[in-house]
């Protein structure tokens, strides 16, 4: 069951704000713990709330700050876009949203209103925070002023850019719609997309298109001259009061508007006589224009009436004016409750609510985004405080990593190495990382080097090691922060940035040894692809698996896959697919294959198969029908370490892929790698995923 779902548009003015009031009203029928979330709003003003937000707050009084309801508004948002800050927006974006997620059993969110410049990239944003939020959309779009056949073509539209960008659609709403249209609109949307799909069709209600007088005020920069408690008139219709008065007459309609000059007494008296006619309809109200007012007389006269409809006045010219009431969109807004009943009623009468609650209880969100998936990694590491030690000290990418570490409060650390020169170094780099806030070990001078030494001898002894040897080996970074794991002074350690990965990992191998029931190390990649994360094993120990250590290296990746939030569905791969080619390569994959399925026959995996086979849905259906990994494998297991190394670094040139890793997998306590050529990225991460591994020990 998804715990969210995001309304989004592809337009302007689709009134998604009714489907919002909806959405929201059915969800609290069901369970008292709704959010609402718009990660973009369009407030203008920085002195003035967001009407529509706080309309949705207040009218349900859902115990959301209103600060905490958004992320950007929309200025924010195209600034930020400029400065190529996109992934910096998602982060927030995320953040924000999870936090309150947290709280609800359920959140709606809504989509941005695409009005104004960056309309494009509008499209490409609401496509990204849904994907990222992991939340199915349902689209909205304006049957107004449009053909069935133009809306037909934008609702496909629509849909079709949503699923290119991988964004999973529960539904789409044509709102706004011709009633004499709607059942067919209906039907053609029913037939041209998928029957999973919620299609729900609205018709165009005109007391959610009118504004209001007070609205006309707004926006006009109006003064208001008479019935000022009628502010709440509905305008459903306007007409310029320049003709002769019998003329005028015949132009009256319900709820209208009337644009004249000032001086038009004839037309002003006409109006207010209409009004009190019963044989003419309600008129909503007079703007009087070009800054003219009626003569003291007319003023009197009005005075006097006991009924008054709103009369406004305004500077401009009745040319202007017009266009300008022609322009306004009415908004739903929290002074006006019969407006937000009326669109709650609509949502009621034509939307399928049991059909909609049915979609959100059976959805289930595939995949994991790069950005959602680091929040996460974060988050989990935040459970439960881990101690990591660094022994490349002094290395410069590991201080500024360190410094994000601990401004983020996320592990301790201890570094290895001289104080005083990673005092000065700190200093030199501008950090603001206060010494006290870490454990600083210099190994042949730290009050546990004789008790690591004698535990390293005891440990070796029958290995041709002597106390001699054990004190040299002691002195080395790697032993010691091994030796700290080893002995529960450190929960995890991060080396690599200066040394091989043999020099890393050998004091692990001979003392902090392999799990029960697993004889290999291997390692994994965390390949945060464009679109989706997958897991690359194993790029980074083993050569030349056996068929039994592929085997191993794939159960371990598939463990780690779920330990880690992705659905392990394990590709071995080949340079052959199912039962098409021959060779002493093929047959261990083959073989490696055989026994994940006889150790684990839950687990979903195929091999060989080839790579375009495990990762492309078409070439998947192609080559291997029936397969439940093909095409949508997230475990990538190589057969050697030559292509595993290659490919993912091929990848990662390539796309621009993250690369989070390589973890490695079966040793006892976790002891992980990095890369000489890492950036201060790649050891934030590797120390954040070795802090989680530390949470299972």
């Amino acid at each position: 069951m998804t715990k969210n779902i995001f309304i989004a548009s592809a337009e302007p003015y689709t009134g998604k704000s009714v489907i919002a009031f909806g959405m929201i009203n059915m969800l609290l029928a069901k369970t008292q713990k709704v959010g609402y979330f718009k990660p973009i709003i369009a407030q203008e003003d920085p002195n003035q709330r967001d009407q529509h937000v706080e309309a949705m707050l207040n009218y349900f009084s859902l115990p959301v700050k209103y600060e905490d309801a958004f992320a950007f508004t929309r200025q924010d948002m195209l600034h930020n876009a400029s400065s190529d800050n996109t992934g910096d927006i998602l982060n927030t974006i995320i953040s924000k949203y999870k936090k309150l997620e947290e709280n609800y059993d359920f959140t709606v969110i809504e989509g941005s209103d695409f009005l104004g410049e960056g309309i494009a990239f509008e499209f490409e944003s609401n496509a990204l925070m849904a994907k990222n939020l992991a939340a199915p959309v349902l689209i909205v779009v304006s049957g107004k002023n449009k053909t069935a056949s133009q809306l037909f073509k934008t609702a496909i539209n629509i849909y079709r850019n949503f699923l290119l960008r991988d964004v999973q659609v529960l539904g789409v709403i044509a709102n706004m719609v011709n009633p004499d249209e709607a059942d067919r609109i209906k039907q053609a949307l029913t037939n041209q997309l998928p029957a999973e799909l919620l299609i729900a069709v609205i018709p165009i209600e005109s007391g959610l298109q009118s504004p209001t007088m007070k609205e006309i005020t707004a926006a006009l920069n109006a003064e208001v001259l008479f019935g000022a408690d009628l502010m709440d008139n509905q305008v459903d219709n306007f007409v310029t009061g320049a003709m002769m008065l019998p003329n005028f007459l015949r132009h009256i309609k319900d709820n209208l508007l009337i644009v004249t000059p000032g001086d038009r007494g004839d037309i002003i008296i006409g109006s207010l006589q209409a009004n009190l006619s019963v044989n003419y309809p309600k008129i909503a109200g007079i703007v009087l224009t070009a800054g003219s007012l009626p003569d003291e007389p007319m003023i009197k006269l009005i005075e006097g009436l006991q009924t008054i409809i709103p009369i406004i006045s305004v500077q401009k010219g009745t040319f202007e004016t017009t266009t300008a009431i022609g322009a306004i969109h009415s908004k739903i807004t929290i002074d006006n409750k019969k407006k937000i009943e009326l669109a709650i009623d609509m949502f009621e009468k034509y939307v399928d609510s049991k059909a909609l609650d049915d979609k959100i209880v059976t959805f289930n969100y595939q995949g994991i985004t790069p950005h959602m998936f680091q929040y996460q990694l974060v988050k989990w590491a935040k459970r439960q405080k881990k101690h990591i030690v660094l022994p490349e000290g002094n290395d410069e990418r590991i201080l500024k990593a360190v410094e994000k570490l601990i401004a983020q409060d996320i592990v301790s650390i201890t570094l290895l190495g001289d104080a005083q020169e990673i005092g000065a170094s700190i200093k030199r780099l501008g950090l603001n990382l206060d010494l006290g806030a870490i454990h600083i070990h210099n190994p042949a001078l730290s009050a546990n080097y004789g008790d690591y030494v004698e535990t390293l001898y005891e440990l070796r002894k029958n290995k041709n090691v002597n106390m001699e040897m054990a004190r040299d080996m002691m002195t080395d970074v790697s032993y010691y922060g091994t030796m700290m794991v080893y002995k529960g002074h450190a929960d995890g350690m991060v080396s690599g940035a200066v040394h091989t990965t043999q020099h890393t990992i050998r004091p692990a191998l001979q003392f902090v040894k392999t799990k029960p029931g697993v004889s290999v190390v291997s390692s994994i990649f965390f390949m945060c692809l464009p679109e989706r994360v997958a897991i690359f094993g194993d790029c980074a120990v083993n050569p030349n698996p056996t068929a039994q250590q592929l085997a191993e290296i794939a159960i371990s990746s598939a463990e780690s896959s779920a330990r880690f939030g992705i659905e392990p569905r394990v590709a071995m791969l080949s340079y052959s697919s199912g039962t098409s080619g021959e060779g002493e390569d093929v047959e261990r994959v083959r073989e490696a294959t055989a026994i994940v399925k006889a150790k684990h026959p839950e687990l979903k995996i195929e091999g060989p198969i080839q790579y375009d086979a495990a990762v492309d849905p078409l070439v998947g259906r192609q080559k291997l029908p029936d397969s439940e990994v093909a095409g949508k494998a997230s475990v990538l297991i190589f057969p050697d370490l030559n292509t595993g190394n290659n490919t993912y670094k091929a990848v990662q040139r390539e796309t621009g892929a993250l690369a989070i890793g390589p973890m490695l997998q079966g040793l006892n306590k976790p002891i992980n790698d990095l890369s000489r050529g890492c950036t201060v990225d790649d050891i934030f991460n590797t120390v954040v995923i070795t802090a989680i591994q530390c949470q299972e020990i």
